[in-house]
């Protein structure tokens, strides 16, 4: 039995907890049964940052645990300040009990001093508050989970199941963590080295004329997409749309379709996809050549890597 102890305070956010929560007890209808405690400084009833309350323990009482997780909150710099919580967090890794944090709760870790010297993963709004606050932890602005000698921190909240899922795959084998994923109805083997922005994300606004446009094409990757049926899509005759795409976008319509192409395969690749032959004809490259010169113009990097790299997450085995 594996004691999973989930440390609340005021005004925490609910998935961040009860994410991960389920995940572990998940593992348990398989046969990998999890004991999972929520506790708080004093105990009793905790409010989160909805409303919701929760009953807990007091930490005291549940400090003997192998994983101790603090989940985030929309201001986790006043748990931040209170000494005694930080003590017991800093003593629970001491002890070489895992400890992880999802979203915003790597900054109760930071200032336990776990995060220091130590790769780090937040919510991408939160990056540049981590870094000024902490700046001798070292921020991922872009993974969704990192491990760093046995400190776990994610991105914000579904982020927290990815890393549960880590956790999981890690004590009991990655077959294990794809049947809990199944179970959850949630993406399996999200690396925690995939983006947190999508390419599409960092294209456009949500108010961006051309929003709709990008999402209609991702949805038909495997399609020709060429300039012509772009405009035609977007009721504009070709140069009136070449011209006011790359203006609203910063790159041109084929730059921007090639990197959702890119996007695309590498999810593909690093969920365990068989053949690259085939991942890069669902992605509209036609051949594995052309999509591994697309890879190396985007990311620097051939798609082996991608594979590769998932194949070394902690927890995922393969």
């Amino acid at each position: 039995m594996s004691r999973v102890t989930i440390l609340v305070y005021k005004g925490f956010q609910v998935l961040d907890a009860t994410g991960p929560a389920a995940a572990f007890e998940i593992a348990g209808h398989f046969g990998a049964p999890y004991s999972i405690r929520l506790a708080s400084l004093e105990g009793g009833r905790v409010a989160s940052s909805s409303g919701i309350a929760v009953e807990t323990v007091p930490l005291a009482e549940a400090l003997q645990c192998e994983l101790l997780l603090i989940p985030g909150a929309d201001n986790p710099l006043r748990a931040a300040r209170q000494k005694e919580l930080l003590t017991a967090i800093a003593d629970a890794a001491r002890s070489g009990r895992r400890v992880a944090s999802v979203c915003s709760g790597a900054f109760i870790l930071a200032a336990a001093g776990l995060l220091e010297g130590r790769r780090a993963a937040t919510h991408w709004a939160a990056v540049e508050a981590l870094k000024r606050l902490h700046p001798r932890t070292v921020v991922d602005a872009e993974s969704i989970f990192v491990e760093d000698r046995g400190v776990w921190t994610s991105a914000g909240v579904v982020a927290g199941i990815d890393l549960a899922l880590a956790l999981i795959g890690r004590d009991h084998g990655d077959e294990l963590a794809r049947k809990v994923a199944q179970k959850m109805v949630v993406y399996h083997r999200r690396p925690g080295t995939q983006p947190q922005h999508s390419a599409l994300l960092d294209m456009v606004t949500p108010d961006n004329r051309f929003a709709p446009l990008l999402a209609w094409a991702r949805a038909r990757l495997s399609e020709p997409l060429s300039v012509e049926r772009l405009a035609k899509e977007a009721a504009l005759s070709v140069r009136q749309f070449t011209r006011a795409f790359t203006q609203a976008t910063g790159v041109a319509p084929a730059k921007a379709i090639e990197r959702l192409r890119v996007e695309a395969a590498r999810a593909a690749i690093e969920a365990g996809a068989d053949s690259l032959e085939e991942v890069a004809r669902r992605t509209g490259f036609g051949n594995g050549d052309r999509m591994r010169r697309a890879f190396v113009r985007i990311t620097g990097q051939p798609p082996l890597v991608a594979r590769t790299g998932a194949r070394r997450e902690p927890g995922m085995r393969g």
